[in-house]
C-alpha cells in the first residue's frame, strides 16, 4: 500500500504557536492476478409491514442478483427479519435455483427487529469455518442490512448496536447498511458503517437499489486488504493530535488510532488530521510525528503489513514562513471537511428548530467553496459540486421544507464528505 503524507505548510516560524494540517494519501494495491478472496456474505432483508409493495420486491430483486452471481467458492446466508427473525438460507447449505425460490416466498410481516437480524448473520459469519479454502486461507466477510424503519423490537439502544458491529469488525466482519424510504434511522444505519469503516446507502427511490447492489458486489470482489488502521503519533513539540475527518478514534500511548475498514483495489483513501505545536525554540529541521499504517492483506497471500512515515517540519523564521506558500491541494481538502461539519451543525440547528442559523451555516460553507473553487487548479470541480450540494440543501431549512428526506440527505452527504474514498 502506498502512503505519503503531505504537509499544508512545512515551514513554521520559530517562537510561534501553530496548528498544522497534513493529509495522509493511501492508495491500496493493484487486484492480484489469480481473482478474488472467496466472499462470504450474510443478506439481512427487514420484511416489516411497511416494506410491502415495491420496496420488498425491488430487495428479492437484488438479493436473486448476489444470488446468481456468487462464484463457486463464494458463499451467501439469507436472513429476513421483521418481529421474529428466521434464517431462509445457511452458507452453502441451499443450491442457487432453491435459494432463489426461497427470495421469492418472502413476504411482508410484522415489527422491526433490526438487532435480531444483525446478530443472527454475525453468528452465521463467526461460526462458519473460516479456515484455509485452497490458496485464499481467509474469506472476506460481510453483513448487508436492509431496513425502511427503526428498531421497534430487540435492542433498540443506538450506542448498543454500534458496539455490536465495532466488536465483531475485529474479527474482519464488515457491515454495510442500506436504508430505504424516508422512515429509518439515519444516525444509527450510518453510525453502524463507520464502526466498522463500512459503506452506509441512502435509497430514496427503490429504483436505485440495484445499482447499489452492483457497486457493493463490485468492491467484495475488488478487496485487497482488510484492517487497515492509521496511527498518529506525536513527538515532544505537538501538544495535541486532532483528527479533521471525523473518523472514529481510540487514544494509544502518545496518539490516536483510526479504523479505516477495508481498501478495494487501488482505491484512494485520505485522512486529515491537525497537529498543535506550542513553540519551537530552535531553527532547523524538527521531527514532529510518527504515522504508522497498517492492513491485512487478502488474495493470493494473506500476510499482516505495516509502514511507517516520519513527519518533520522546517523551523525558519517569521520572514521565511510568512513567504512559504501553502499546499493547496491540503487546503482544498481542509475546506471540504469543514463544510461536511458545517452540514452537521445544520442538521443539529435546524433539528432545534434554529432554520435560520442552519441556512446561514450552509450558504457561508458554500460561499467559501465557490470562492475556492474560482482560484483552484486542481479541485475546482469537486468544490463547486459540493458548494452546490449546500446551497440546495439551505432552500430547505424552513419549517415547511425541512424534514425527514432533506435530513437524510445532509446526513449522507456529510458521511460521504466524511470517508473521503476515491
Amino acid at each position: 500500500m502506498k502512503a505519503t503524507v503531505r504537509m499544508e505548510h512545512s515551514l513554521l516560524a520559530v517562537e510561534m504557536e501553530h496548528t498544522v494540517h497534513a493529509m495522509l494519501d493511501l492508495v491500496a494495491p493493484e487486484a492480484p492476478p489469480s481473482g478474488h478472496p472467496p466472499i462470504r456474505v450474510a443478506l439481512v432483508i427487514d420484511r416489516s409491514g411497511s416494506m410491502a409493495g415495491r420496496k420488498l420486491e425491488v430487495v428479492k430483486e437484488c438479493a436473486g442478483y448476489l444470488i446468481r452471481r456468487m462464484g463457486p467458492a463464494d458463499r451467501l446466508s439469507l436472513i429476513t427479519y421483521d418481529d421474529e427473525v428466521e434464517l431462509l438460507a445457511a452458507p452453502g447449505g441451499m443450491e442457487r435455483e432453491d435459494m432463489l425460490d426461497v427470495v421469492e416466498g418472502i413476504l411482508p410481516g410484522g415489527g422491526t427487529n433490526l438487532s435480531g437480524g444483525w446478530l443472527k448473520a454475525a453468528e452465521t459469519l463467526l461460526t462458519e469455518d473460516g479456515g484455509s479454502s485452497g490458496e485464499h486461507p481467509r474469506p472476506v466477510r460481510r453483513i448487508i442490512l436492509l431496513t425502511d424503519g427503526r428498531a421497534n423490537v430487540g435492542i433498540m439502544e443506538s450506542e448498543t448496536l454500534q458496539e455490536m458491529v465495532r466488536s465483531v469488525a475485529a474479527d474482519g466482519i464488515g457491515t454495510t447498511t442500506i436504508g430505504f424510504g424516508d422512515d429509518f434511522d439515519e444516525d444509527l444505519l450510518t453510525g453502524m458503517a463507520d464502526g466498522c469503516g463500512g459503506h452506509a446507502y441512502y435509497v430514496d427511490d427503490p429504483d436505485q437499489a440495484p445499482a447499489i447492489f452492483a457497486e457493493e458486489l463490485e468492491g467484495l470482489v475488488s478487496l485487497v486488504a482488510q484492517n487497515v488502521s492509521v496511527e498518529i503519533h506525536g513527538s515532544e513539540a505537538v501538544a495535541t493530535i486532532g483528527v479533521v475527518n471525523g473518523f472514529p478514534q481510540v487514544a494509544v500511548g502518545d496518539g490516536v488510532q483510526i479504523q479505516l475498514g477495508d481498501a478495494l483495489a487501488q482505491e484512494r483513501r485520505r485522512v486529515m488530521f491537525e497537529l498543535t505545536i506550542p513553540r519551537l525554540q530552535q531553527l532547523g529541521v524538527v521531527s514532529v510525528a510518527d504515522v504508522v499504517v497498517r492492513w491485512t492483506q487478502v488474495g493470493d497471500e494473506i500476510a499482516v503489513h505495516s509502514r511507517r512515515i516520519p513527519i518533520v517540519v522546517n523551523a525558519v523564521t517569521a520572514a521565511e514562513a510568512g513567504a512559504g506558500a501553502a499546499d493547496p491541494e491540503v487546503t482544498e481538502e481542509v475546506l471540504i471537511l469543514r463544510a461536511g461539519a458545517m452540514a452537521d451543525e445544520a442538521t443539529r440547528r435546524a433539528d432545534d428548530g434554529d432554520f435560520e442559523g442552519a441556512r446561514s451555516l450552509l450558504t457561508g460553507a458554500a460561499e467559501e467553496l465557490r470562492a475556492r473553487a474560482a482560484g483552484s487548479s486542481s479541485d475546482r470541480a469537486e468544490l463547486a459540486e459540493e458548494a452546490s450540494t449546500l446551497e440546495a440543501s439551505s432552500v430547505h431549512m424552513t419549517p415547511g421544507a425541512y424534514g425527514s428526506r432533506t435530513r437524510k440527505l445532509l446526513q449522507y452527504r456529510s458521511q460521504g464528505a466524511r470517508r473521503r474514498r476515491r
